[in-house]
């Protein structure tokens, strides 16, 4: 039996009452999120041409395009402009193993389903959580070693949305194999160009278009290879430069023993890239443990697994270049005691303290102990005058399901980015108490009407 159809017998023999109730409540956690990221994503540029160019070509009303005047248009295209919005502002969750931003295409897939099908809320809750293990679990042993290969982690994401899509979709399991087989042909996507451009978000919208296209072409009886993930110079091997068969059991190993989206989900409490969360994080606890001012500060030691170096930038002058730079994740850590949502504005981007103190971050010796303990987390160090020292160490970032997410936080992050879509506050309160009730709902339409900006 094939890796794909093993999974999706799995998948679709997995009752919603089997789902974990804490399961089922972070996917409503993933749902503020992304809305939230996405709010954000509509007033940067590549969004807004994706989104015009879907508008441009219209089609059928099946699903609304977030913040804006209703306006209805396919779900694939529905699902990746919204996409596009989330993943545009790099505010959005990860799959802390992988860094597969996987929260986004299931919202996303799943609410643009639940519209064009009439889906409860439930529904859409199961549908992300069958989604995000299709996709943990498909690129858990490949996608580590996609990076070094120089491709994105949209290679895992789209099987979000084909697992989400074919839940809601109600693919039966040789069905729901197709869909994972069609998506793992259909995807690609660089390192280099989504580290350094808006290629990023562009993949995101592929992922969740290719991903929903796949699911809808498996259910009208469209056939590919169900071994590709598994087979010689097939998805595993090809992209990952992994043994197919080796890989393909990792992905089976232990199936019902944990959910991803409890185990491995993180959402972001701050913006930029999850890999330098925790590095902002420990910076910032050092920073205040040790009573350090930046002026007292002489330097800035990183000590993580598998990091020996400073990657670029080194000082970010955009949202994109501050996104993925460690080193000013750090001292923006050290500047300011930890970071917040302000970090993605010009104005904390072009901060001269923090630009001051970049400069005196370097990067020490690795770990060795608790070293499997480290999931995207970091000890720091910071040295003063007087030969003074402050360490911390943070494991995995805030935000983390296994830590415990709270509901708090997450309001906090909703009502301090919702306003950037242009919604009132009465209505930005009133979709926050809908998704916070959304498992009671019998349609997600209500849901969807207090994103329309008139």
């Amino acid at each position: 039996m094939s890796v794909a159809r093993r999974l999706a017998e799995f998948l679709t023999e997995t009752t919603t009452a089997q789902l974990p109730s804490q399961a089922m409540d972070y996917a409503a956690v993933t749902i503020a999120s992304t809305f939230a990221s996405a709010a954000c994503g509509t007033g940067i540029d590549s969004a807004r041409i994706v989104r015009d160019m879907a508008l441009e070509r219209g089609g059928r009303a099946d699903a609304t395009v977030w913040f804006g005047d209703g306006t209805k248009l396919p779900v694939a295209d529905a699902a990746q402009v919204n996409a596009v919005f989330s993943d545009a502002a790099a505010s959005d969750d990860s799959d802390l193993r992988n860094i597969v931003h996987a929260g986004t295409p299931l919202t996303a897939t799943s609410l643009a389903f639940a519209e064009r099908l009439g889906a409860s809320g439930e529904q859409v809750l199961d549908a992300i959580v069958i989604g995000y293990e299709a996709a943990g679990r498909i690129v858990a042993d490949a996608i580590p070693r996609f990076r070094e290969r120089g491709f994105h982690g949209c290679l895992g994401a789209v099987f979000a949305a084909s697992g989400a899509a074919g839940r809601l979709l109600k693919l039966d399991a040789p069905t729901l194999a197709q869909a994972f087989a069609i998506a793992a042909t259909s995807i690609g996507g660089l390192a280099t160009a989504a580290d350094t451009s808006t290629a990023r978000e562009y993949h995101a919208g592929l992922a969740v278009n290719l991903g929903i296209n796949a699911a809808l072409a498996a259910q009208r009886g469209f056939q590919a290879e169900e071994r590709i993930l598994e087979t010689p110079k097939g998805f595993f091997e090809a992209f990952g430069g992994v043994n197919g068969t080796e890989a393909g059991e990792v992905a089976l190993r232990d199936l019902g023993g944990g959910w991803d989206i409890v185990t491995d989900m993180a959402v972001k409490l701050v913006p930029g890239g999850h890999p330098y969360h925790a590095l902002a994080e420990a910076a910032g606890n050092a920073a205040r443990s040790g009573g350090f001012a930046p002026d007292d500060i002489d330097a800035i030691v990183i000590h993580r697994p598998g990091m020996d170096r400073l990657g670029p930038p080194l000082h970010p002058t955009d949202l994109i270049g501050m996104a993925h730079s460690a080193a000013y994740f750090t001292a923006a850590g050290a500047a300011d005691g930890g970071m917040s949502w302000a970090n993605a504005g010009t104005e904390k981007i072009a901060d001269p303290v923090i630009h001051r103190l970049i400069d005196k971050v370097r990067v020490g010796p690795q770990p060795t102990e608790d070293v499997a303990r480290y999931r995207q987390g970091a000890t720091v160090s910071i040295h003063g005058r007087g030969g003074k020292i402050a360490s911390s160490t943070v494991f995995e970032p805030k935000g983390s399901a296994a830590l415990g997410i709270d509901w708090a936080d997450i309001n906090a992050k909703y009502r301090a980015l919702m306003p950037a879509s242009g919604m009132a506050a009465p209505a930005i309160e009133a979709s926050l108490r809908a998704i916070r009730g959304i498992r009671g709902s019998a349609n997600v339409a209500e849901l969807i009407g207090f994103l329309r900006i008139s």
